[in-house]
């Protein structure tokens, strides 16, 4: 990637601009009236963050960095600069699309991001990700997926039943009456190759999966709900 050369005249206080991706971040550093100063790509890693401050304070003391995305690919640099005490400014990915036919180049996005922070356009401050609130994000997440994988567990039981030999007896059940049966069929394993016994074990060993996720359901629930008490205690 093609970077700027840094412009090495002292300057007290810059501001900076990262377009972040998940295996490299591109900086950009400005002076106070908005011209370029320099750009450099670095690794999106903990060396990474630090070699990419550090180059930003070649230029002068940075006052305030735009980095795009600090809820995602920028959250690791964002808690780097703001355990700095640097300001942080969120600059929305959206921006990008007011100058996409200017062409896409990494050093553009992050000279457009530094600019925006120097200016206060189209900025924000980032979502706080430390802390009982980031723990809170994360715990939503995992039930999130565990009640997705158990309604597609669900749908894929109801399917094999429709196709079901008649002698298996399942339609009609509730769903819970449904999953308790399939989990305790006790299928001949030595006859898997026979339609009947395949479709048993198929069944049983989804309902103990929906069984496993519906555990698991409850277990974050339990956590969930002692963290949002502690949150919010009223």
């Amino acid at each position: 990637m093609t970077s700027i050369t840094p412009d090495n005249t002292p300057v007290s206080e810059v501001a900076g601009g990262v377009d972040t991706h998940q295996d490299t971040h591109t900086a950009a550093v400005i002076d106070p009236v908005g011209r370029v100063l320099g750009t450099e790509q670095f690794p999106a890693t903990p060396a990474g963050y630090a070699a990419l401050l550090a180059w930003m304070c070649i230029f002068g003391q940075p006052i305030r960095v735009g980095v795009e995305g600090t809820g995602a690919y920028g959250a690791g640099l964002t808690r780097l600069l703001q355990a700095e005490r640097i300001a942080v400014i969120e600059i929305d990915r959206p921006y990008r699309k007011a100058r996409r036919f200017q062409g896409k180049s990494d050093p553009i996005d992050a000279i457009a991001a530094a600019k925006a922070a120097l200016a206060g356009d189209r900025t924000g401050t980032p979502k706080q990700r430390d802390g009982r609130i980031e723990a809170l994000r994360t715990l939503r997440i995992a039930r999130r997926s565990a009640v997705d994988q158990r309604a597609d567990t669900q749908r894929q039981i109801k399917t094999l039943i429709v196709t079901a030999p008649d002698t298996l007896r399942l339609r009609g059940l509730t769903s819970t009456k449904l999953i308790a049966t399939c989990a305790a069929l006790t299928p001949d394993r030595d006859h898997a190759a026979g339609p009947l016994t395949a479709t048993q074990i198929a069944l049983r060993s989804l309902a103990l999966r929906h069984q496993q996720l519906t555990a698991e359901i409850a277990d974050l629930d339990e956590l969930l709900h002692t963290l949002v008490t502690a949150i919010n205690p009223g």
